[in-house]
């Protein structure tokens, strides 16, 4: 691996051209084991930097307010309410704009290296309503005027808010939230993108806590601590996520011993399921997951056995720091980091049993409890991140195959502020280099049970695969709207449509096969495979145990067993 030079299979173009795509994955899903996502040194210092800028330019924006005395003074003012309010808003905007979540070239985006801001006040680009059809003028798919105004009304109340005035009680005056509460909440409505962007399940709901008292602010923002803990221990308790701590664990830069990294695998190289090491970690992961933060939320006073407590949250959110996961949640975990001995090691004596607001407690009890449940159990209902259904291999997920020339048509028709994915790394590293990291992202799909069930389902979506450039639907969304984070939900029929009416396909241009996150209660996923001329071509089942029963690359002789809704076996074929 070079400072600026990925790390790749030493593979000529000549002969990478003449594999067939189960060798390529198999050559990818074996290197990623071993070397992560190859992602150039040069890299991660900026990520590093990122969120080092992050935490400074927070101390020095709450350093500001009258009578703090500035960064120089920090050790004074950062266990004051109102420190903590003004980084929950900070905090909202970093993400809003772009710089946290779905981020730089983990996430394929490389000049410039962030969406968010450079989408979302840019009149003409992609925008996708949540309920088109329940909600009143929010229906279209074009960024309006009206939509960017919302968006500079969010960024403008929040820096207002930044700058506001400190009541007699030592907290913000609420009122300047207001502005942003309700932008954002309007803006949702037009456009889903922008409302997780902004990760409002977590820091949106936290300034709604403002409009109640010091006391029951301090309460609200512990449970919803505790909520965001339990939630994502939760989503972990299936059989996916062992998978996602192997392929962290070959992605993390910190351990840099190959060895080690092929004891996360059964039969490296031979068999890439995960090892009896991951799924004890994934584990203890969830039982620490669950315990330590109850502990720290209902059984906590002070004292040593609380610091301790608090240390082990930090040193689990350290870790995951260190793992450089795909999708780089790096400043939410940052958070975390902070939040942790602020909420409950200084504030240890507040009790969440002293909670005195009703109104507060029915707000928190639907916000963390009833949508996420929803959101579980129907997860095609409800995002994963108001589900907190986190990074546990549980995510809606979609592969777009494209024929000819689809793929340069919808970049020649978009309004975006880049080049798509494949545009940027071929202008980086030449078409040869290109071909192969969008085959490493497809192999870190693979290398998790569902996108086993993909590449199964790709086979079946078409006659001829070689006609077809396979991208994962994760890139397209990021070019197309400006935000990727895990989302499946942002790059399914509902963006297909959007660029159906833009580019005008004919059958078998363009194919997107949907695959839904796993509900609670069942041991399967939903999948669709869609033509962007002609629609629905098939739907069915598969089982997560024939996903996790099979290799990162497809086997013709083996593949995942579908089940077609309306008893049709055949696969889907274009002529």
């Amino acid at each position: 691996m070079g400072f600026l030079a990925p790390d790749l299979p030493d593979i000529d173009e000549t002969r990478w051209r003449s594999l067939p795509r189960a060798e390529r994955m198999r050559i990818m899903s074996v290197h990623w084991a071993e070397y992560g996502f190859g992602t150039p040194w040069g890299v991660l210092p900026l990520y590093l930097l990122k969120c080092v800028v992050y935490v400074a330019g927070a101390a020095v924006v709450i350093g500001l307010t009258a009578g703090f005395g500035g960064v120089g003074h920090l050790t004074q003012w950062w266990t004051r309410p109102v420190a903590y309010q003004k980084l929950i808003v900070w905090t909202l905007l970093w993400e809003l704009v772009g710089l946290g979540c779905g981020s730089g070239p983990l996430t394929m985006r490389f000049l410039p290296p962030i969406g968010g801001i450079l989408y979302f006040l840019r009149p003409g680009t992609i925008r996708l309503p949540p309920w088109p059809r329940r909600v009143p003028c929010t229906r279209g798919d074009r960024r309006t005027v009206v939509d960017v105004a919302l968006y500079a009304v969010v960024l403008a109340s929040g820096v207002g808010a930044l700058a506001g005035r400190v009541t007699a009680a030592g907290v913000l005056d609420a009122r300047t939230v207001i502005p942003l509460l309700v932008a954002l909440a309007l803006l949702g409505l037009r456009d889903k993108t922008v409302f997780l962007a902004a990760r409002a399940e977590h820091y949106g709901l936290a300034v709604l806590v403002f409009f109640f008292s010091p006391a029951d602010q301090i309460i609200g923002w512990k449970l919803i601590m505790l909520a965001l803990w339990w939630g994502a221990a939760t989503s972990k308790l299936n059989r996916h996520f062992p998978f996602v701590v192997s392929v962290m664990m070959s992605n993390s830069p910190m351990m840099r011993w190959r060895w080690l990294k092929r004891t996360m695998y059964r039969d490296f190289p031979r068999d890439l399921r995960a090892s009896r090491i991951p799924f004890g970690l994934a584990h203890f992961g969830t039982v620490v997951e669950y315990t330590v933060p109850a502990y720290l939320v209902f059984f906590c006073h002070g004292g040593t056995s609380t610091w301790i407590a608090v240390i082990v949250m930090m040193v689990f959110h350290l870790h995951i720091l260190s793992t450089m996961p795909v999708g780089v949640p790096l400043e939410w975990n940052v958070f975390f980091v902070i939040s942790i001995p602020w909420l409950f090691g200084h504030y240890a004596g507040v009790e969440v049993f002293d909670l005195r607001s009703p109104l507060l407690g029915i707000v928190l009890l639907v916000a963390l409890f009833v949508v996420p449940a929803v959101g579980n159990v129907k997860p095609e209902w409800i995002s994963f991140l108001p589900s907190m259904r986190y990074y546990a291999g549980n995510w809606a997920s979609s592969v777009w195959l494209f024929r000819g020339d689809a793929e340069e048509r919808i970049e020649a028709a978009l309004t975006a502020s880049s080049g798509s994915a494949t545009t940027q790394l071929t202008a980086l590293y030449g078409a040869h280099e290109m071909d192969m990291i969008i085959a490493k992202g497809m192999a870190w799909r693979a290398m998790h049970p569902h996108g086993r069930a993909l590449n199964t389902l790709i086979e079946r979506a078409v006659d001829n695969l070689d006609d077809y450039a396979v991208r994962d639907g994760e890139t397209v969304a990021g070019h197309a709207v400006g935000w990727n984070f895990g989302e499946g939900h942002l790059h399914n029929e509902q963006l297909l449509a959007a660029l159906q009416r833009r580019c005008a396909f004919e059958p078998g241009e363009l194919r997107v096969i949907v695959l839904e996150a796993q509900p609670l209660h069942r041991q399967r996923q939903h999948y669709r495979i869609v033509d962007a001329a002609t629609g629905l071509a098939e739907e069915g089942f598969v089982r997560v145990a024939d996903m996790i029963a099979r290799q990162p690359w497809p086997d013709p002789a083996d593949p995942v067993p579908v089940q077609p809704i309306g008893g049709g076996a055949a696969p889907v074929r274009v002529s």
